[in-house]
């Protein structure tokens, strides 16, 4: 079953540099190939990297869920998936740049498949929840039932919209999610890690980001001034520039 849902992912694949590592863009518990817009080429680009970039299962082009009722393991199977396509594509050093949802399989990739992460970049990752997470997912269900947010969503995922929305929603707000928590790994991350956050990030707050870095011994923290939860749109230039830096500095260190 794995490797047929590998089979049935949308992916857009671009190889520039053959013997240069790979970026690999995770996108959020919303989010697609689509929505990234042109970040992972601008990104590249800048880094002299390849790129990789996919929707997940039941978004975007992807084929719908398995099984739409998620486990607190839900994410642990988004990484091994990952390993996996990174397998079919062959690529040997890879770079994970994971927002939210995705910066937390980034996470559990690293601490579970390392043998071909080199390095990882995280926006608004969680390793646990929070109320202000929660209070930010309330919000969004709240403008899903009163704006045009459903419609909005619809063009992306088409009909995978209402199955993927509840499956974020449902699962995060739930009693039995409250406990989720994937600190337990972090140790296991052995290569270096760029750990972004907003400083106005209405789903999560600095803990996130002291709890990672604390586990992480080659982690460094960025936190960004008035910016929210998804800085590579909302200052998509700086981000680049920040994030190049620490992807060109991590590629010469390894090669020395």
């Amino acid at each position: 079953m794995p490797h047929s849902i590998i089979d049935s992912l949308a992916v857009k694949h671009v190889v520039n540099f053959p013997e240069k590592p790979t970026l690999i863009f995770l996108h959020d518990s919303l989010g697609c190939i689509e929505l990234w817009r042109d970040f992972p080429e601008q990104l590249a680009q800048a880094c002299g990297c390849n790129y990789l970039v996919y929707d997940r299962q039941g978004y975007g082009k992807s084929c719908g869920f398995s099984n739409e009722k998620r486990g607190l393991d839900y994410l642990e199977h988004e990484a091994d998936l990952l390993q996996l396509l990174l397998e079919k594509h062959q690529i040997k050093q890879a770079i994970l740049f994971g927002h939210s949802d995705g910066g937390s399989i980034a996470l559990l990739t690293a601490a579970r498949h390392p043998q071909n992460i080199i390095g990882i970049i995280t926006e608004g990752a969680h390793v646990l929840v929070e109320e202000v997470t929660l209070d930010g997912i309330r919000e969004v269900m709240h403008q899903y039932q009163t704006t045009d947010l459903k419609s909005r969503l619809e063009k992306y995922h088409g009909k995978n919209t209402q199955a993927l929305f509840d499956a974020w929603t449902l699962t995060w707000t739930s009693a039995m999610f409250r406990v989720w928590n994937i600190e337990y790994c972090l140790h296991e991350i052995k290569c270096p890690a760029l750990i972004i956050q907003g400083e106005d990030d209405a789903f999560g707050t600095v803990d996130q980001v002291n709890r990672i870095t604390a586990q992480i011994q080659k982690a460094q923290r960025l936190m960004l001034h008035k910016t929210g939860h998804n800085p590579h749109k909302e200052f998509p230039e700086k981000v680049i520039e920040l994030t190049a830096d620490f992807v060109l500095k991590m590629i010469k260190s390894a090669q020395e």
